[in-house]
């Protein structure tokens, strides 16, 4: 990895438009091949690391979860050289347990989206990456455990459920969810973790509880102003968290243990030479390293 690579990405969400710590190297926008992503990226350095960081839903909250380019946010990432995404992200709780201002760091997903492409691959060139466990183990851990370091009450585990949006859940809903065994509920992570694995990036994501959702029979449902009342609370311990986990980070990924660096290898099924040159192309920074050592099947 080059020595100007930006290696740790960190991508904030509802009322994290910044990382007030880091020290600002430049902001750069980048074109790919899926268009324009959310926003520029603040480049920088973070206890230590070169980070990069990109505000999800542009400054200034101008783009809903629906409309988000996911792929070009995370081709992005991939094109800095990041090997590592922190995922900043409110949701609401779909147990009493677990309360606003807390944080989840989930290790499984539930998709509820309809409209949303989430895979690079496609047009001539198909490939099928493993998803059982997708969440990184690695940074998973650190990033519970610099969470809890950093004051926040933390939940180590669960399962997110991602829905389309905008609307909030419907108290129905919110009952099957909580019938589903799911812990919380958003509407951006799970297409950010489908592309990282598939951009073999490792993955985590501390998940803000700002409401519990429609289901708590003793709680007003969720509305905005609520959510962003709590997210005012919470955004400094969100932010204290990132900065110890960035420092926290081994140089290297993990072996054995971080399944992401190599999640492309035998999961490319289409013989390299039926690929169209111009995906090839266009998805050298994803494929490439795969491709020219013929990994892919």
């Amino acid at each position: 990895m080059s020595g100007d690579a930006y290696t740790v990405g960190i991508v904030g969400g509802s009322g994290l438009y910044g990382m007030p710590e880091l020290e600002v190297h430049e902001e750069r926008a980048i074109a790919t091949p899926f268009g324009n992503p959310s926003e520029v990226f603040v480049l920088g350095e973070l206890s230590g690391r070169r980070v990069a960081f990109l505000a999800r839903h542009g400054r200034g909250h101008r783009i809903l979860p629906s409309e988000l380019n996911f792929r070009a946010n995370i081709f992005a990432f991939k094109t800095l050289g990041a090997e590592r995404l922190i995922s900043l992200s409110a949701v609401g709780s779909l147990r009493r347990r677990y309360q606003p201002t807390h944080i989840v760091v989930p290790d499984q997903f539930i998709d509820r989206t309809r409209h949303r492409p989430d895979t690079f691959f496609g047009n001539g060139l198909a490939a099928h990456v493993a998803f059982g466990d997708p969440i990184c183990p690695a940074l998973m851990e650190i990033c519970a455990e610099q969470s809890a370091a950093a004051g926040a009450v933390v939940h180590r585990g669960g399962t997110y459920v991602c829905m389309e949006g905008p609307q909030f859940s419907t108290r129905a809903e919110s009952f099957m969810h909580r019938g589903w065994g799911a812990d919380v509920i958003g509407m951006t992570n799970l297409q950010e973790a489908k592309l990282a694995r598939e951009a073999e990036i490792c993955y985590s994501t501390l998940a803000l509880i700002t409401d519990y959702d429609c289901w708590h029979e003793e709680e007003e449902d969720v509305t905005v102003d609520a959510v962003l009342a709590v997210l005012q609370q919470n955004a400094r311990t969100a932010q204290a968290a990132v900065a110890r986990i960035v420092a926290s980070l081994p140089e290297e990924r993990q072996g054995g243990s971080c399944p992401c660096a190599n999640a492309l290898e035998h999961a490319i099924i289409t013989d390299p030479s039926a690929i169209p040159a111009s995906v090839l192309r266009d998805l050298e920074p994803i494929v490439g390293r795969v491709l020219r050592r013929g990994d892919n099947t």
